[in-house]
């Protein structure tokens, strides 16, 4: 059964095996470089500038491979549910060839069991192995990223470590389910696309942000946390908003972000403007206080006016107990529809 299972499978593997080599063959020449031109731009930072001019010109040159990758990380399970899983059964049911293994002594259970079990391993040793290379590889950018892609944000999130391979086995198993329940080939990997896509959308809004209590706390204005101080025309209030970053916790993930004004109401939610009565005319703010330190003067009133933000977070330091956690539900997921395979082959299907 098992030499069966794999002849049948053996052209898959082997195309998987070959995509998998050449990607792991080019992230292995082109990452130390990637990783040598990050530290070298990190040692060229002068203390007056944050470095947030290198990051963002070192992420706009790698932008393009940082999301090929990334997409190759995100699509992999889903294909492997809508090609490996959801025709498993389907196309036995419909040659019925089933039929003819069921009567050489061969049980459903261990004709299933040796089918699931064989392609479901090389499914997540392939999301594995294309996971961790990946991570490793995209390091340097995943730094540089914050705080719009950073690690923990939901799409690179992912993408990396070993969620791929909690992800690569649910989509397999839910693609043998549904086939076994609808029994054709092409819906069943319509059906199987739909409902994993929907999944993968439902967890990162749903699931993924109450898997640790999030942290909330509050944090003094800066161009760090803020999206720019605006003055209306003709010498109305400064307009300042908030985005979704909070000061010394870069790369964390900001679930919510408020501006409070001095009596802890909010006044703004992230990317709404709010005015703050300063003047611009003189003081702090005006263009000839300002001088030669830009903002910093009046960023230090608004603060002295009492505004802060309120920020929701996970901070980046949750990376690998989220992603140990998120395989672990998809992997509850997965033995659950295993078990109602086994259960359905043996009491429904015929």
């Amino acid at each position: 059964m098992t030499w069966l299972t794999w002849r049948q499978f053996r052209g898959s593997a082997t195309m998987m095996a070959a995509v998998l080599v050449i990607l792991t063959v080019v992230l292995a020449l082109t990452g130390p470089d990637l990783a040598s031109r990050y530290a070298a731009g990190l040692v060229g930072c002068t203390p007056d500038d944050t470095c947030d001019r290198f990051f963002d010109r070192f992420f706009d040159e790698h932008q393009l491979p940082f999301v090929a990758v990334s997409f190759v990380v995100l699509a992999l399970p889903a294909l492997v549910g809508l090609f490996w899983g959801a025709p498993l059964i389907t196309r036995e049911l419909e040659a019925g060839t089933h039929l003819l293994v069921w009567n050489q002594s061969i049980t459903r259970g261990r004709w299933l069991a040796v089918k699931l079990g064989l392609i479901g391993l090389a499914a997540m040793a392939a999301s594995c192995v294309c996971g961790l290379t990946v991570t490793w590889w995209s390091d340097p950018l995943d730094k540089s990223a914050v705080p719009d892609l950073a690690l923990m944000a939901p799409l690179v999130f992912g993408a990396r470590g070993i969620a791929p391979m909690g992800y690569a086995a649910f989509a397999f198993v839910l693609g043998v389910a549904v086939g076994m329940l609808v029994r054709r080939t092409l819906p069943a990997m319509a059906l199987t696309l739909a409902v994993f896509v929907a999944i993968q959308f439902a967890m990162p809004q749903l699931v993924r942000p109450h898997l640790m209590p999030p942290v909330t706390a509050t944090f003094e204005l800066s161009q760090v946390n803020m999206g720019g101080i605006h003055v209306a025309e003709q010498g109305g209030p400064v307009q300042i908003s908030t985005k979704l970053a909070v000061p010394g916790h870069a790369g964390s993930w900001v679930l919510s972000s408020d501006l409070l004004d001095s009596s802890g109401r909010t006044i703004a939610g992230s990317g709404e403007e709010a005015p703050v009565p300063v003047s611009v005319t003189s003081g702090p703010c005006s263009p000839q206080e300002a001088g030669p330190h830009g903002l910093d003067a009046c960023w230090l009133e608004i603060n002295r006016l009492g505004y802060r933000q309120q920020a929701t977070y996970q901070p980046l330091e949750r990376f690998w107990p989220f992603q140990w956690i998120e395989t672990g539900i998809y992997a509850l997921l997965t033995l659950g529809l295993t078990w109602f395979s086994f259960w359905w082959i043996r009491r429904r299907l015929s």
